[in-house]
């Protein structure tokens, strides 16, 4: 016979038998998600035919998504453990997009009181356009998932200082203290006491992870 008898016997309940708790050794499967038992659909009369046995058996290695949900559960719905498009779908669903617009800071043509860091003589750079360049830098799924929490974060906190603390200190762990302040004159300041990498930089001030009141206005200060 290619199957068990119906009916079988509830794990950790049979006298005698093999068992840690419900799980029975040699018997229940190992894995993130227990398997469908086919032999419950299986009436007695028809459980010791070998014929009807194998077909069922069969049809259910054919039919069973198992690993299949096992694998959408992994790489989609747990945003723990979600990779590529799986995190892309966390991030429509919370409002990020993993590709960050960079603003690039180019030399154009000035004079002496412009300085040497934005501008430069004649010859040596070109006029200034009018409109900033971006570039786009594409995170990956590691910093990412990062931002999608603490984008999750944002769309479900008060507004407070305490929780705009909370989502600097999820967005840049172990870096060093950042703080949010109050101007109390329409004003409100992030500020980080380590510096900031463009990428970092482009986070705070394109993503939109970092909420504002209507009307106020934000600056960053960084080393």
């Amino acid at each position: 016979m290619s199957g068990p008898p119906y009916p079988r016997y509830i794990p950790g309940t049979a006298p005698g038998s093999n068992a840690i708790g419900s799980f029975v050794i040699g018997v229940s499967p190992i894995g993130d998600i227990p398997p469908f038992d086919y032999w419950l659909t299986v009436i007695s009369q028809y459980a010791n035919s070998p014929i009807l046995t194998q077909l069922i058996t069969n049809m259910f290695q054919y039919v069973d998504q198992t690993q299949d949900m096992d694998a959408f559960y992994d790489m989609m719905f747990n945003v723990m453990t979600a990779q590529g498009y799986g995190l892309d779908v966390w991030g429509k669903i919370v409002g990020v997009t993993r590709v960050v617009p960079i603003t690039v800071t180019d030399i154009f043509l000035g004079f002496e009181e412009a300085g040497t860091v934005n501008a430069a003589g004649f010859n040596q750079a070109p006029f200034f356009t009018g409109v900033a360049l971006t570039g786009n830098f594409y995170l990956a799924d590691g910093p990412f998932r990062t931002l999608i929490l603490a984008k999750a974060l944002a769309n479900i906190s008060d507004g407070s200082i305490k929780a705009f603390n909370q989502m600097l200190l999820s967005l840049f762990p172990s870096r060093g203290n950042c703080y949010v302040t109050d101007g109390g004159d329409m004003t409100m300041t992030y500020t980080f006491v380590f510096a900031l990498s463009a990428v970092e930089l482009a986070i705070v001030e394109n993503s939109g992870v970092l909420p504002k009141p209507v009307g106020v206005s934000v600056s960053v200060i960084a080393p």
